[in-house]
């Protein structure tokens, strides 16, 4: 029996964000069709375990604009859409939401906001969905975000020792204003 991934969505006037949060993916096939159909599917884990998915997106979408990125810890999809407009929702239907969807709250910009920048998504190898198919994806993990995650680990051990020095400098301030006995 195969399980489901998490999905995060966020959406732009053109376009759709689709990230699967799926660890040490291997096996990864990702298909898009005209008319909105997207499906998912890949084996993770220890067990490697099979994951997919099916979904019947809000409308119709351009597949040769369209764009995903294999990486170590997500997948991530930028979905063309072929009309521009705001979608009510990710999916097609009155059914609920599978609670597998969630909304991608740090992609999020509303209908309002929108024209206020695209997601940088500079350093990330993408690739079209037309070539998408179950030979050689798992040969193209990004391994940006290790990149990213020691940068970031450097970062907060800076910042961590600044806050040491402020705090050794509060307490030398401290004893210098502390009246002698």
């Amino acid at each position: 029996m195969s399980r489901h991934p998490e999905v995060k969505w966020a959406q732009r006037v053109d376009k759709v964000y689709i990230t699967v949060q799926l660890p040490d993916a291997k096996d990864v096939k990702v298909n898009l069709e005209p008319d909105g159909i997207f499906t998912f599917s890949a084996t993770a884990g220890a067990e490697n375990n099979l994951y997919e998915l099916k979904m019947d997106l809000y409308d119709k979408v351009n597949v040769e604009g369209s764009r995903i990125n294999t990486g170590v810890r997500s997948i991530f999809c930028v979905v063309e859409k072929v009309e521009k407009g705001w979608w009510k929702k990710l999916l097609r239907g009155d059914a609920k939401t599978p609670h597998y969807l969630k909304v991608d709250w740090d992609m999020w910009v509303d209908e309002d906001d929108d024209g206020a920048g695209d997601i940088d998504v500079g350093g990330m190898d993408f690739s079209n969905f037309g070539s998408m198919g179950g030979d050689g994806m798992d040969d193209d993990l990004d391994e940006s975000d290790d990149e990213e995650q020691e940068a970031e680990k450097v970062d907060h051990a800076e910042k961590a020792g600044d806050v040491q020095k402020t705090e050794e400098a509060s307490s030398e301030a401290k004893m210098e204003t502390a009246p002698s006995t």
